[in-house]
């Protein structure tokens, strides 16, 4: 059920008008009524079951409470209780209504820093009517079908189901997470339509990047990697390398959420290092199967995957032995969840193959021809995860800049205080400066052959995720001392702030850490870096 459905069923049913000095009338135990944003609640029945006790509320009843209200509660909240409890209209003694807070629909956000600038109020070369389109069929999709079930499957660590994976392939946002490809060519013939009802022939990276900050703006990091961070770094190397039969057999399936894959890297033994990946395959002396034997470790939504785009060591030591192949979960194929900082939604995952044989019509591209294979998706994927960055960190600063309002400490609004505001801006000034370096790059990869694949780009997409990380980190700290006590909580107003902390440091390391891509950035550099360029 859609909650914003429900508000707008209610304001179009007759409404009671209760004056200020009837609502005062009920103040006592078992007669409590309260007005929110305009809105006269009757929680007489409901207050044994307040989280904080039925006392929370005789003490405050027969009042205007809204302040205090949201002091305590995200604004969500009363969307669960609006249609069981409001019985009437505050009126002032002219009768007319008190009007309360406005409310985002699946338009844009008024609120300042709340969207992405070149959609909300900056004159923008990049964003046509096109990307709003999609991002108002993101963002209809995001809001009915995710952000009710977000906070509390993220919490609960919940594996997504089946049928949310269906319900985002059908949607066609899992094929527009992965990008423009040649998986695009598969949409109109399974189906399914791009949010919006955009064309694939007009699909670019912006649209790409609105669908990533679109899921990124729930702003719980466990939940959003548990809808494809696996599947957009895996599904892709199917559809480039793999054969026909591979793409028609596998790749549709994972389109349609039927199915789904993640990328089987990092070891206890490699992460960076990609080189000194330890996992084996074997031929068999049938020469139809490679028998792989190995341990996989980190391996986002490893745990509930259907295949695993794996690399493993075919040949000599070091980059020219490595191979990549498709392996199905089967016989051999063990997953184990890891407990990290987040949440357990994602799957993160211990995979051991022990003597798993695989049919060498699942290998992709040519054998010990993998390493390339590897670095060909590198910069899109540290790409993406820019993205999902930077929605997060706006989620959390938008949430801030609110309780910054919304709070009252020594008599004044949080946002009052100069310390506040000085911390607030300066994230904001890191949040969209880091935005600003995305939309160039993204506007090179439009425009550029290879997009985003190119050796050109590896460089500045690698700083651009440095400089996003460390933005990262930024944000966090403020956001965090701003919320306080709130900041380091995982339920409640905070929420989104304390899942930021902990996805920050993770995005620093996943993708290639901080050092690898500061130390690649300047060696590109220094590449094109003129011999006779003098002091």
């Amino acid at each position: 059920r859609c909650p914003t459905a429900n508000a707008e069923t209610m304001s179009r049913l007759p409404r009671r008008s209760i004056s200020v000095a009837e609502l005062r009338k009920h103040n006592a135990p078992g007669d409590l009524w309260i007005a929110i944003d305009g809105d006269v609640y009757d929680v007489s029945k409901f207050a044994d079951l307040h989280p904080g006790g039925a006392k929370v509320l005789e003490h405050i009843a027969g009042n205007d409470v809204t302040t205090e209200f949201y002091e305590l509660h995200r604004a969500d909240v009363l969307l669960k209780y609006k249609t069981r409890l409001v019985i009437g209209t505050l009126t002032t003694g002219d009768q007319s209504p008190i009007q309360g807070s406005p409310r985002d629909s699946f338009g844009v956000s008024q609120m300042p820093h709340a969207e992405i600038p070149g959609l909300q109020w900056q004159n923008s070369p990049y964003f046509t009517d096109s990307h709003r389109r999609f991002q108002r069929g993101m963002r209809e999709f995001v809001e009915t079908e995710l952000a009710p079930i977000a906070a509390g499957a993220d919490l609960r660590g919940e594996y997504p189901s089946k049928e949310l994976r269906q319900k985002l392939g059908r949607a066609g946002v899992a094929v527009a997470r992965l990008g423009p490809g040649p998986w695009m060519d598969d949409v109109a013939t399974m189906g399914v339509t791009l949010p919006g009802g955009v064309p694939t022939n007009e699909y670019d990276y912006f649209h790409e990047m609105i669908a990533h900050q679109e899921i990124g703006r729930l702003g719980y990091p466990g939940f959003i990697d548990s809808l494809g961070a696996g599947l957009q770094i895996s599904a892709p190397a199917i559809y480039n390398f793999g054969s026909d039969d591979m793409k028609q057999r596998i790749g549709r399936k994972l389109l349609t959420g039927d199915k789904h894959s993640c990328l089987a890297i990092s070891e206890p033994f490699a992460g960076s290092d990609v080189a000194r990946i330890q996992a084996t395959a074997v031929k068999s002396s049938c020469g139809q199967f490679y028998i792989v034997n190995g341990v996989k470790k980190w391996i986002t939504e490893g745990a509930y995957s259907d295949y695993f785009v794996t690399a493993v060591r075919t040949g000599s030591d070091g980059a020219g032995g490595i191979s990549m192949l498709v392996i199905e979960r089967s016989e051999g194929v063990e997953t184990t969840q890891i407990k990290t900082t987040y949440s357990t939604c994602p799957g993160t995952a211990l995979v051991v193959f022990d003597n798993v044989r695989v049919p060498v019509e699942n290998l992709l591209g040519a054998e010990n021809d993998g390493f390339k294979l590897i670095m060909y998706n590198f910069n899109h994927e540290r790409w993406m995860i820019v993205q999902a960055v930077l929605a997060q960190a706006r989620a959390a600063l938008s949430d801030t800049l609110k309780w910054a309002r919304q709070r009252k400490v020594f008599g004044k609004e949080l946002i009052q205080q100069p310390v506040i505001r000085y911390k607030l801006a300066s994230s904001v000034a890191a949040l969209e400066a880091v935005q600003a370096f995305s939309e160039a790059l993204t506007y090179d990869m439009c425009t550029s052959k290879d997009g985003p694949l190119g050796r050109r780009l590896a460089g500045p997409i690698a700083l651009l995720k440095f400089q996003a990380t460390r933005m990262a980190w930024k944000v966090a700290d403020d956001t965090v001392q701003v919320f306080g006590g709130r900041g380091i909580t995982k339920t409640g107003m905070g929420a989104k702030v304390e899942g930021f902390k902990n996805y920050a440091k993770y995005a620093a390391v996943y993708g290639g850490s901080e050092e690898i891509m500061a130390d690649l950035a300047m060696k590109q550099a220094m590449r094109t870096y003129p011999e006779d360029a003098k002091l």
